[in-house]
């Protein structure tokens, strides 16, 4: 295998992994995005039941109602301050994710480089080549024609 093949091929393996790593933070962003999603639907709700409560409470209020009430809103601030914590792990893994992307990025722009000097180099050692056979041709005719001119001048 030529060197230049050789990069080529690391160069193409570069390539899907950057892909890949593409398709993970597109991944991870999802999940980031539907946790913080439900952190708002969460906040949300408990916002639209403290107002229900707030009125309805002005109404009537038993002392068993209102353990119930806060025990419940307890409980949901629980589920929201774990959210929270899915919301915040999510932002690390696309973190994540994200400097894995980046990494292969800058494999591979730097693989694209080697590869670029490897053509480069593969063309100027055909040209020398090509340069060399043509000087010897010529150099072949030249020698040629300076012995058919020899030729003719001996009696």
């Amino acid at each position: 295998m030529t060197a230049v093949a050789s990069v080529q091929l690391a160069t193409d393996l570069a390539a899907r992994r950057r892909d890949e790593a593409g398709l993970d933070l597109a991944r991870v962003q999802r999940g980031q995005r539907f946790a913080q999603d439900q952190l708002e639907q969460l906040d949300a709700y408990a916002a639209e039941t403290l107002a229900r409560w707030s009125a309805s409470a002005q109404v009537s209020a038993t002392p068993e109602l209102m353990r119930h009430h806060y025990q419940f809103m307890e409980r949901l601030h629980h589920a929201i301050g774990l959210q929270r914590g899915v919301v915040a792990k999510a932002a690390l893994e696309v973190e994540a994710a994200n400097l894995v992307l980046l990494q292969a990025e800058f494999r591979l722009a730097a693989l694209k480089q080697v590869l670029a000097r490897k053509q480069a180099e593969a063309v100027a050692r055909q040209a020398k080549r090509e340069q060399k056979q043509m000087d010897e041709f010529a150099a072949l005719q030249f020698a040629r024609m300076v012995r058919s001119l020899n030729v003719g001048d001996q009696p």
